[in-house]
């Protein structure tokens, strides 16, 4: 197990910061070659606000002002991202008595039925909360809110597709159960053409934005259409997505998404193994067998990922303009039946085209009965990038996003 280890150096002026200027801490960290986003409990260290408080890093004698954000939880928190540093696993932190340096946020901008995230002049992934209609002539099953599209590359490539002719069910990157029983119903969640079934978003919970991350949390709710014509919730679904600022070599950026489930009655819901369902995510059209591949934790590729398992995935390809970039799908191990099962299109999909859907499954081989009054959570990492991603620089993500 790869732990993360926070040393305190005078833990008594932290309790009693509104007559200390300064004191230090040190984070031991595993090494990675990506930022590895970090907090700490605030509030064991200082009841100062946020808004009087300054945090450094101590490196070489010398002190860096690098920018932080407090949630609004309690206990508060403190966020900052930890930047590679030449393989340097000790970092040393300076939290001080004074007004905070001014960073440029990213931002959570509301755009025509949509909720951007935004950082600079870049906009990185847009939740559709507005329901989308399917083009003229589908049938209106196809609807659906609450899926992520585009998201982009931070050259402003969109990695995501939706209602693809072949699957005007697919949007982007969305999570919906395929077989589940809801009181004595097997109800279908993804194939919403068939009138059982689907997934809208209700409402926003919270939002956020600031200089080192930006987020939202929306209700989902997974709805069943009985059939006497009623409607009835069976899930409820908080879904948080958090984006971090890009770093300064500014070819990657992260993206925290985590799920609580929980029934929305008295009845409980059986997910059903089956081969695909859950986070799933269509690809841009651009790619095809002959310009895209797979990687996963295991060694596994395109031609041989599907029914395997994994903890992470690399999925990438060529771009338009001579551009290349992909995403890392990282699977944290507190996921149900970790490490997940894999759903993939292989080459000959979409009729010999090959086009490109990656699912991770946790039910693809195991049912999952989730019980009223329980809350049933799934946390995924995804690394957007420009250009390739190495097999080393994945695993080390995954360990930083997995570390205690």
């Amino acid at each position: 197990m790869n732990k993360v280890f926070i040393l305190l150096t005078s833990l008594s002026a932290f309790m009693s910061m509104s007559c200390q200027q300064a004191t230090t801490f040190s984070v031991e960290l595993p090494a990675s070659e990506l930022d590895i986003p970090f907090s700490i409990n605030l509030d064991s260290l200082t009841a100062l606000p946020e808004n009087s408080l300054s945090l450094w890093e101590t490196s070489g004698g010398e002190d860096t002002a690098i920018p932080f954000q407090v949630s609004e939880t309690n206990p508060r928190r403190l966020y900052w991202t930890i930047r590679p540093q030449d393989g340097l696993t000790k970092r040393t932190y300076k939290i001080s008595k004074a007004a905070p340096e001014k960073f440029d946020d990213i931002k959570v901008v509301n755009d025509n039925g949509a909720l951007v995230i935004r950082s600079g002049d870049k906009d990185l992934l847009s939740y559709q909360y507005e329901t989308v209609y399917p083009p003229a002539g589908q049938d209106s099953h196809y609807k659906r809110s609450g899926f992520i599209h585009p998201l982009q590359t931070l050259n402003g490539q969109t990695l995501t597709r939706i209602q693809p002719p072949d699957h005007y069910h697919h949007y982007g990157i969305w999570n919906p159960w395929t077989r589940t029983l809801f009181e004595q119903d097997t109800v279908d969640f993804w194939n919403i053409r068939g009138g059982q079934g689907t997934v809208r978003f209700a409402e926003f919970v919270s939002q956020a934005d600031g200089p080192v991350f930006a987020e939202y949390t929306a209700l989902h709710e997974h709805v069943v259409f009985k059939k006497d014509s009623t409607e009835k919730i069976a899930l409820n679904e908080l879904q948080t997505v958090r984006v971090y600022k890009p770093g300064t070599s500014n070819d990657y950026y992260i993206v925290d998404i985590t799920s609580n489930l929980s029934c929305a009655s008295e009845s409980p819901l059986l997910i059903i193994a089956y081969r695909y369902g859950g986070l799933g995510w269509r690809a841009t059209e651009y790619w095809h067998k002959g310009n895209s591949e797979m990687l996963t934790s295991e060694g596994n590729t395109r031609d041989n990922t599907d029914n395997t398992k994994a903890k992470w995935i690399i999925v990438y390809g060529e771009l338009p303009e001579d551009d290349e970039g992909g995403i890392v799908m990282l699977s944290h191990t507190s996921n149900y039946n970790h490490p997940e099962p894999l759903r993939v299109w292989d080459k000959k999909s979409t009729g010999g085209r090959g086009d490109v859907f990656v699912n991770f499954a946790p039910t693809k081989d195991k049912d999952w009965l989730l019980q009223p009054g329980n809350i049933y959570t799934l946390k995924y990492r995804l690394v957007v990038f420009n250009g390739k991603m190495t097999k080393e620089k994945a695993e080390s993500a995954w360990v930083s996003f997995t570390s205690p």
